[in-house]
């Protein structure tokens, strides 16, 4: 998912404006990675990676509900269904960036917790800063970089992390 939505930044910017196919193309991309963002946590809450606890169990729960939000978000501004002049869909479009925020959270306790060791215990913190990171490169920098900064976090973020928890056996 990650690869996927690296590739739709770099070929139609980080928020396509008008071009139905853009869009299109950029929502499959961001869709497939949300996706695969419910498929960590899946594997986050299997394997407790936070903490056994009720409060990281809540966590989790809270972060899946951001990021079907934010898949609702994402789908409706693929079909070209979304008006952000409306507060509802203005308020929808806000799960995106709050899901991120959200992981990197995550991230933060996963590294706190402990349960996972090695690269997996801190790789989460680096991969799920993506909100912290973009987002202010993209307000400060502007579309000229913030597409490839984007797509570079991606990549070394996400994609490496899905390929060091394929690899865990326990």
């Amino acid at each position: 998912g990650a690869l996927l939505w690296a590739a739709s930044i770099v070929l139609v910017g980080v928020d396509p404006q008008g071009d139905p196919t853009k869009l299109l193309m950029f929502g499959i991309g961001s869709g497939t990675f949300q996706l695969g963002l419910l498929a960590l946590l899946r594997v986050l809450w299997r394997t407790r990676a936070l903490g056994p606890g009720r409060i990281a169990r809540a966590a989790l729960i809270v972060e899946s509900v951001l990021v079907t939000l934010a898949i609702g978000s994402t789908l409706a501004d693929a079909l070209q269904l979304s008006d952000l002049n409306q507060p509802a869909w203005a308020a929808l479009d806000a799960f995106w960036p709050l899901s991120m925020l959200g992981m990197f959270f995550i991230g933060v306790r996963i590294a706190i917790a402990g349960r996972w060791t090695g690269l997996t215990r801190f790789w989460p913190l680096i991969a799920e800063s993506w909100a912290v990171v973009v987002l202010p490169v993209n307000g400060l920098l502007g579309d000229q970089v913030a597409p490839y900064v984007a797509a570079a976090h991606l990549l070394i973020g996400y994609t490496v992390l899905g390929v060091l928890v394929a690899r865990k056996t326990a």
